[in-house]
């Protein structure tokens, strides 16, 4: 047994055996007091820091994108926009004007907007670490300080900080790290989503007793438990060293009674086709379009998407790709587009809502470059329109794609109709899945928000983080019922929400009747291997039990007794 266990959030199931490397990028400032301030040339030096950080930001997020994901990288947007706050940038001004060194009136100016992040809750919280990286990285570009690059620590590492920023967690290397574990954060930070889009064993918020922890140490990071064994025994040893992840599956799989599951992988932009082929997915069962409305001053024109899209099915040239139509509002922004500042954003105009007013110029061009892909692309190319709560939006976004075709005829462009899909992700849509299934060829369950909205729990919020949990009997109820309706109008049904891509919730998936699940291509092996493993009429009466369970305590019982 370990000389110590540590309990904290785990972020992966993954577990990881290493040595302690701590870190601490920390910058040591100088003494207001000890330095001669020139106002111009602290106010240069500032301005020369801001666009070597732009520079810097810009870099990384092309790299995050490339390696981690699309919607990772998305953070460093975030940061630019705070680097260029003028909010901020009026503080440090006021900060040199009143005698201190660009640093230190850098320092002062951030401190106070991250002290007014940190007493709010959830993902408004997390802005406090996104502040800290913005003004860690003008710091070290001011003091002439060197940045450690995590990328290039010993082998069989595990990083241990007190928190680790989106900058810090993207040099991490898989390949390298055997791990790491963080005094603060949750299972919605920043460094807790890299690690499980990197298939990194860590565990965030282990608490100040990790400090105790000396470097050197040999450690275990169990990202499944959410603890750290320090000085495990020769057992826990043998089993993080073997837990190096399942084989990959290249076959498509059934369960042990012949009930066949599609196993399809969530994409965010093209980088990511050939990482999800190499994982063994069946096909794509949510193609991300915002990706090509990012890092830049206009809309993609109708070639752009048809080419990116004509990459995804001939990547797939045997399977299914599910190209999910432009999706913004809510949490995701594009600059140039006039997005509503709205009180509640998740309750407001996004998705379908916007596809069909004021984004409806792009809504009829993205059509025609997926209906054109359709004609030219190698594999079968299925459609589905994001956050359709009604039957009149689906009716109006299927005259929409009469009228793509009005104009594509028009032009004398060759073109096929996919199969269209509605992505299951309001109650409303739930209660009419039947009516909606009903005039499209699937529904595709996003369980992120189905889960927000069912239980009326923000999903960054982790206030109520209990509450926003897909095992909740109501939300399975909602899947279920969803399934069987669907299934009524022969329409099949997938899941692309985080839920898909838990391995230890596979069965109940199965169970649950899903016809399709689609993850982040890392949990593909996984995920493959659970259905080949699992009995199919045993796994539906699991799940009935588990849905028709009074509790959330009584269905996760049902669940960790299979």
């Amino acid at each position: 047994m370990a000389d110590r266990t540590f309990h904290g959030t785990g972020a992966t199931p993954r577990s990881g055996l290493g040595t302690v490397v701590w870190y601490d990028p920390e910058v040591t400032l100088p003494d207001p007091e000890d330095v001669t301030v020139d106002g111009d040339t602290e106010s240069e030096q500032f301005a020369a820091a801001v666009e070597t950080a732009r520079a810097e930001l810009e870099a990384e997020r092309a790299a995050t994108a490339d390696r981690v994901g699309e919607d990772e990288a998305a953070v460093f947007d975030a940061h630019i926009q705070f680097l260029e706050d003028p909010t901020i940038e009026d503080a440090v001004e006021t900060g040199i004007a009143d005698g201190l060194p660009a640093a230190n009136a850098v320092d002062d100016a951030f401190g106070e907007h991250i002290e007014q992040f940190e007493g709010m809750d959830g993902r408004m919280a997390e802005r406090a670490d996104d502040l800290r990286d913005v003004r860690d990285r003008l710091l070290r570009v001011l003091t002439d300080g060197e940045r450690v690059n995590l990328g290039q620590v010993p082998e069989g590492s595990v990083v241990l900080a007190e928190r680790l920023t989106p900058s810090d967690t993207a040099q991490l290397d898989p390949d390298t790290v055997a791990g790491f574990a963080t005094v603060t954060g949750g299972r919605t930070s920043h460094a807790a989503i890299f690690a499980g889009s990197l298939a990194l064993p860590a565990v965030v918020g282990v608490g100040d007793a990790l400090d105790d922890v000396a470097e050197g140490t040999e450690v275990v990071v169990d990202g499944d438990d959410g603890t750290l064994l320090v000085g495990p025994d020769e057992d826990e040893r043998e089993a993080a060293a073997a837990d190096t992840g399942v084989a990959v599956v290249d076959e498509a799989v059934e369960t042990t009674d012949g009930h066949h599951v599609e196993v399809a992988a969530n994409v965010g932009r093209p980088e990511e086709l050939s990482a999800a082929a190499d994982r063994g997915a069946d096909g794509v069962g949510l193609f991300r379009t915002e990706f090509l409305f990012l890092d830049r001053e206009s809309p993609p024109s109708e070639d752009e998407q048809y080419e990116a899209v004509c990459e995804a099915l001939d990547t797939f040239s045997d399977g299914r790709v599910v190209v999910r139509t432009l999706d913004i509002g809510g949490d995701k922004r594009i600059p140039y587009l006039d997005l509503p500042e709205e009180e509640n954003p998740f309750l407001g105009e996004r998705g379908i809502r916007r596809s069909l007013d004021p984004d409806s110029d792009l809504f009829a061009t993205q059509l025609r470059a997926l209906m054109r892909a359709a004609a030219d692309g190698a594999g079968e190319l299925n459609v589905m329109f994001p956050l359709v709560a009604t039957v009149e939006e689906l009716e109006a976004a299927l005259d929409a794609v009469d009228s793509a075709a009005a104009d594509l005829d028009d032009r004398g462009v060759a073109y096929e109709t996919p199969s269209l899909g509605v992505m299951i992700e309001t109650p409303s849509a739930v209660f009419v899945a039947d009516e909606l299934a009903a005039r499209v060829d699937f529904l595709s369950i996003g369980t992120n928000d189905l889960t927000q909205y069912v239980m009326a729990a923000d999903r960054e919020n982790e206030r109520v983080g209990d509450l926003h949990d897909p095992v909740h009997p109501g939300v399975l109820r909602a899947i279920r019922h969803t399934v069987e309706r669907a299934h009524a109008e022969d329409a099949w049904v997938g899941m692309c929400g985080e839920m898909a891509g838990d391995p230890d919730l596979t069965e109940l998936l199965v169970g649950l009747g899903l016809d399709e699940l689609s993850m982040s291509a890392v949990t593909t092996p996984e995920v493959k291997t659970e259905v080949s493993q699992t009995e199919y009429s045993t796994a539906s009466e699991r799940a009935d039990r588990a849905r028709h369970a009074a509790t959330r305590s009584a269905a996760q019982s049902t669940i960790r007794d299979t």
